[in-house]
């Protein structure tokens, strides 16, 4: 049978009520059961670097590489900018932290229990 409509485009993307919706699950996205359940695949060491690219000059530190899911890692970003005193947000698995922090970082990630390595220069 040939499918017609929304079925040949893949289903609903968008609607007015939700917003986005995931295409695995078919739920808004800010209710999605999918990405929750997700553990980034990796070799579970937390790497810690300085950057300062597209971000108008400002620097700023980010850790990837550690192996937990979306709630924890914003647990765990919660606890990095509360000991270093300063903002930073949680972006497709990347934890960033405003400014220069690399070394107080990586000293509260080894205090945690995580592997941690200075990437970058």
């Amino acid at each position: 049978m040939k499918k017609t409509g929304l079925q040949a485009l893949g289903g609903l993307v968008y609607s007015t009520d939700a917003g986005r919706l995931c295409p695995g699950c078919e739920q808004p996205v800010a209710q999605c059961c999918c990405a929750e359940q997700a553990i980034p695949e990796g070799d579970g060491i937390a790497r810690v670097r300085r950057e300062t690219k597209a971000r108008g000059g400002k620097t700023v530190t980010t850790v990837t590489g550690v192996l937990l899911s979306a709630d924890d890692l914003k647990a765990l970003a919660k606890r990095l900018k509360n000991r270093c005193g300063c903002g930073g947000a949680v972006k497709d698995g990347v934890i960033e932290i405003q400014g220069d922090k690399a070394e107080q970082v990586c000293e509260l990630l080894i205090a945690e229990g995580y592997k941690v390595k200075r990437a970058g220069g």
